[in-house]
């Protein structure tokens, strides 16, 4: 299959490629810089040079590639923890989510891709009874990560009305290998390798829609993910 991966060296893209790639897909993936190309390259990896906010060479390069599924792994976070690069970076995240997201949908339209998968957040629902499902509101109310959640939402709701087969993998908080933490560090927590995995699974199954992709923690329900995508939190690559 051939897809065409927006955030190709990013924590997940880089536990991603490999996957796609021993899977024998055929993938295209977009960074900004010409070293992380040739590093892409090297993995097997066609790669495009481009930046999400120039529209019409996002467009270019998506043609080019001919996917039939677009990934969208993009984010905007500093690659070590803190607290303070992480709040400025939050607004830099939320335009990449609603602009870049915008973005890349008009790219994927034009190229006639038929599925669009995207990563969200799993920590982003309202207080309530848990775990919470995927049809539970999110917190657009208050709250440190109130920017956050509201690209978030905007992002999702692009997607979902974007036309192509949708699908919204609601990620808990990463922990493993090119992440903040060793471990899970809070809930819903989701290991690195999971997440990919669960990608991977999302492009060729599961009807468009919603579904949570985190431990079994207690925090958020994964039963759909389980049932329609084959998810198991438990997975670990090796490759």
């Amino acid at each position: 299959m051939r897809i065409f991966l927006a955030g190709a060296t990013g924590a997940i893209g880089r536990r991603l490629v490999p996957l796609l790639i021993a899977a024998g897909h055929q993938v295209t993936g977009t960074t900004r810089s010409a070293e992380s190309a040739r590093k892409l390259e090297a993995a097997g990896v066609r790669a495009a040079v481009v930046d999400v906010y120039d529209a019409a060479a996002l467009e270019r390069a998506a043609i080019d590639a001919q996917p039939e599924v677009v990934v969208h792994q993009l984010t905007d976070l500093p690659q070590t923890f803190d607290e303070k690069n992480l709040a400025a970076s939050y607004p830099r995240n939320a335009r990449i989510r609603v602009e870049g997201t915008r973005n890349l949908i008009a790219a994927a339209r034009a190229a006639a891709a038929r599925r669009f998968i995207v990563q969200s957040i799993a920590f982003a629902y309202a207080p309530g009874r848990e775990p919470h499902v995927e049809d539970d509101p999110l917190n657009l109310a208050d709250g440190p990560r109130l920017v956050t959640v509201r690209g978030a939402a905007d992002m999702e709701r692009q997607v979902l009305a974007s036309g192509m087969e949708a699908i919204v993998l609601r990620y808990g908080l990463f922990y493993g290998p090119g992440t903040w933490n060793d471990g899970p560090s809070g809930k819903p927590a989701l290991h690195i390798d999971a997440a990919a995995q669960a990608t991977v699974l999302a492009l060729e199954r599961g009807a468009p829609g919603i579904y949570n992709i985190a431990d079994d923690d207690g925090a958020v329900s994964i039963e759909k993910a389980r049932r329609e995508l084959g998810f198991d939190p438990s997975f670990r690559s090796s490759v």
